[in-house]
């Protein structure tokens, strides 16, 4: 049964929005369809902001299709997407790309163009999109690979020569190379080891609270989820069937999340999270005072 003392909030009954609790990210009915197979209908999610909102569900909940959707790299057929107040879906390529660019993103497994070394990579969007000179854009994308925690000698190296979690940092840089406001992070720890991926979740916690960002975060990484998320979306039945802090969410009547949360993975994961994120302060106030 639902703890009505911490009851969680549905579809039906989204946030309140105040000014403490700013939404930049607001899905109304929302439908992704391929052929006859429907994965969304009707989905709504409000993402406030300054935020790290976990999106978890079970295989074809369509997590990664949801994330497409918003950062407008897919067209919905149906709903809307809000992104600081603005319909995404209603503007033209030219009045949308001024919001893309405040929208930084992480794909599963990095995808970094091979050919290029991690600066170069870095650069591209410098570059292209913010105009900048070559020898500008590639200083400017050493400070991003040092900022990730990347040494020196990493940015004149191909991604083939690289780690998994170097190349999850190296894309974690090239998606923070605009200063975006809106992180969208698709399975940032999948393929690491326990270690680099303790190493990325106290990453994220440190960037978002030293450089103010909101994080979307797609994941099924237990650990992750109780290290760093404020919220968390489960999607399951083709809409997001729950979104609040998680000890309300684990709390839900519902087979699924009773046995992704309340399994052995999950109780060691909560058990984990407390140390990892005072840590994960410490390192953000020591990372703000480096930047000012």
């Amino acid at each position: 049964m639902v703890n009505e003392a911490a009851k969680p909030e549905t579809v039906s009954s989204l946030p309140v929005i105040t000014e403490e609790t700013k939404t930049v990210i607001k899905v109304q009915n929302l439908a992704n369809r391929f052929g006859s197979h429907a994965v969304h209908e009707q989905l709504d999610l409000a993402v406030r902001a300054g935020e790290i909102l976990g999106v978890v569900g079970g295989s074809g909940t369509g997590k990664s299709v949801l994330l497409r959707s918003i950062v407008g790299l897919r067209q919905p057929d149906e709903g809307s997407v809000q992104v600081f107040g603005q319909d995404l879906l209603a503007l033209s390529d030219a009045e949308r790309e001024p919001l893309q660019q405040r929208m930084g993103v992480l794909f599963q497994k990095g995808a970094l163009y091979s050919s290029l070394t991690l600066a170069e990579n870095v650069a591209l969007a410098l570059i292209e999109q913010a105009g900048l000179s070559r020898s500008e854009a590639k200083r400017l994308a050493e400070l991003k690979l040092a900022l990730v925690g990347l040494p020196r000698s990493a940015v004149d190296k191909y991604p083939s020569e690289l780690s998994g979690g170097m190349i999850k940092r190296a894309a974690l840089a090239r998606a923070l190379a605009l200063d975006p406001d809106i992180l969208f992070l698709d399975e940032p720890t999948a393929g690491l080891d326990p270690i680099s991926a303790a190493a990325f979740d106290r990453l994220l916690l440190t960037l978002r609270d030293a450089l103010k960002l909101t994080v979307f975060l797609v994941t099924h990484d237990l650990d992750t989820l109780y290290a760093c998320c404020d919220r968390v979306a489960v999607l399951s039945q083709k809409r997001v069937l729950v979104v609040d802090t998680l000890a309300a969410v684990a709390d839900t009547d519902d087979a699924w999340i009773r046995d992704y949360f309340h399994g052995p993975r999950g109780r060691a994961a909560q058990q984990a999270a407390a140390p990892a994120a005072k840590s994960a302060t410490t390192q953000a106030t020591e990372l703000e005072s480096r930047i000012k």
